[in-house]
């Protein structure tokens, strides 16, 4: 029996799985490790507790199932993206990560408009300046840290940390580095115009290769740490999303994916490059050989549910440990009883500024139309659908460039809440089908891994033969209309409240 391996970096923990050569999992771990937000929009975590996680994880699932370690096939990583690794000439730590959710460099963004232009950052890079993405980031840290900055030898991402830490090679793959507003995304390489014009080595990236492509074995100090035997293959693996598309199966054009985890994302496939004018969706390499993707991002989604979950309902929490249910079972309940539209209570998800299909990192959640008749419910109620309707403006951006959806998954934590499938199903008016069993992330890499061994003849077959749709919703009309008619008045309130964001930004600064 052959077996592999997928480790998913994400935001709150590492999530490292043993699949068999099926695609079913024999044995995972999680372990996690904390967020540093010293100031407001600040965000940032250590890359030792990453490889902390994902060594950990790897030992564990090769222990705990009793694997002989030369039946592991390969190794997948897949891993938050956009997040800044800066290491010196010894492959050394220079700072903590600043990671995708970080807001702090509006002033960079600013830059890179006034020096190369939106167009034309649009044009090569498939996306306007953006605070979130990794230049922005590198330019941060060239202004504000200028002793670390001088000391940077290697430029990383998240994922491609743990690459390294494994194989002592410094390298990426198409769909994470077209995250970093760097390459050519058209082209599938480095740009060595934009690089030139922000002034960064292009010495200091990785060298680029395909998702599924060998990037590396492990190294015999790596093999002591993790249980892997020396010389195990590690493939590009890829971006969270990208991983998790193939993890759903998404790896043809029309077909998507909608996940609600800590932030939001459609992501759907297309054999060319389309690029949003305006910049409200984002354009990047897809892990399948030849493809692209579109993909918007809520920033604050699955998070807008958990920061209310944390901070007002702790009578749910003790409902929920009496029941020996999940809390968000007893808030889905209680939002399934107020009807549509919340009686006139709209939640803007903006916690961490936004990036689709309002790319601000100034503007913040807001509740709009409480009154007296509102109860805790209604205000839950209003989050999921707040969520939703950020997710059905980006698939109408979709819809503007030409991407047809005929085939929606959905996953992620919230995809577990049957009002949220249904509201989406609803809001999109399509169907929506979850899976059989998600792995998400960690899965995608794994068949990353097993394509790049040549357990698979490509990507497409393994996901035919290992991917399972589960249940299904449709939509229902009649709702679907109701739900629209409060998206309009959703939507109109970004643009009515952009100057006060603004506004409240330079009060706070």
């Amino acid at each position: 029996m052959f077996y592999l391996i997928g480790s998913d970096i994400g935001t709150s923990g590492t999530k490292t799985v043993l699949y068999n050569f099926q695609g079913e999992s024999v044995c995972s771990a999680v372990f996690d490790y904390p967020l540093y937000q010293e100031r407001n929009g600040w965000a940032e975590q250590d890359p030792g507790d990453w490889w902390d996680a994902v060594r950990k994880g790897i030992r564990h699932v090769i222990n705990s199932s009793g694997v002989n370690p030369g039946d592991i096939r390969g190794v997948g990583l897949s891993g938050q993206m956009h997040g800044l690794v800066m290491l010196n000439e010894r492959g050394e730590i220079l700072r903590r990560s600043i990671i995708w959710c970080d807001q702090r460099t509006g002033e960079e963004a600013l830059f890179m408009q006034r020096e190369i232009g939106r167009e034309k950052m649009i044009e090569v890079t498939a996306n306007p300046p953006m605070t979130s993405f990794t230049a922005a980031k590198i330019l941060w840290v060239k202004n504000h840290e200028p002793d670390i900055y001088s000391q940077c030898a290697h430029i990383l991402l998240p994922k491609d940390y743990i690459r390294y830490m494994l194989t002592g090679e410094y390298a990426t793959e198409v769909s994470d580095a077209s995250g970093m507003q760097l390459m050519d995304v058209p082209g599938r390489c480095w740009s060595d115009e934009i690089l030139s014009a922000l002034e960064i080595k292009k010495e200091l990236l990785g060298r680029m290769y395909e998702s599924q492509e060998i990037t590396g074995v492990v190294t015999k100090s790596a093999a002591e740490l993790t249980g892997l035997l020396p010389g195990t293959p590690v493939v590009g693996g890829a971006g969270d999303n990208p991983a998790a598309a193939i993890g759903t199966g998404i790896v043809s054009e029309g077909s998507a994916f909608t996940t609600i985890g800590t932030s939001g994302v459609v992501y759907a496939v297309s054999d060319s490059v389309r690029i949003d004018a305006k910049g409200r969706v984002h354009t990047l390499c897809a892990s399948v050989p030849g493809k692209w993707t579109v993909m918007s991002c809520t920033q604050g989604a699955g998070l807008s549910l958990q920061w209310f979950r944390n901070q007002f309902c702790a009578e749910e929490q003790a409902a929920a440990l009496r029941e020996g249910i999940d809390p968000y079972d007893v808030m889905g309940r209680e939002a399934a009883a107020i009807p549509i539209g919340a009686d006139g209570l709209i939640y803007l998800p903006y916690l961490m500024g936004e990036r689709s299909p309002h790319p601000d990192p100034d503007c913040r959640g807001v509740f709009f139309g409480l009154s007296a008749i509102h109860t805790r419910a209604h205000l839950i109620r209003a989050v999921m659908e707040g969520v939703a309707f950020s997710q059905g403006e980006c698939v109408d951006v979709f819809s503007e460039m030409g991407v047809k959806i005929g085939d929606m998954m959905v996953c992620g934590g919230g995809a577990r809440s049957p009002l949220w499938r249904q509201m989406l199903s609803d809001i999109y008016g399509c169907k929506v089908s979850t899976l059989q069993s998600e792995q998400g992330g960690a899965l995608g890499a794994a068949i990353l891994a097993g394509v790049g061994a040549g357990l698979y003849p490509s990507l497409a077959e393994a996901c035919k033969s290992l991917i399972k749709k589960g249940g299904s919703y449709y939509p229902d009309p009649e709702n679907g209309a109701k739900y629209r008619k409060y998206m309009g008045l959703y939507s109109s309130l970004y643009h009515t409240l952009y100057d006060s964001f603004k506004k409240l930004a330079e009060l706070t600064k």
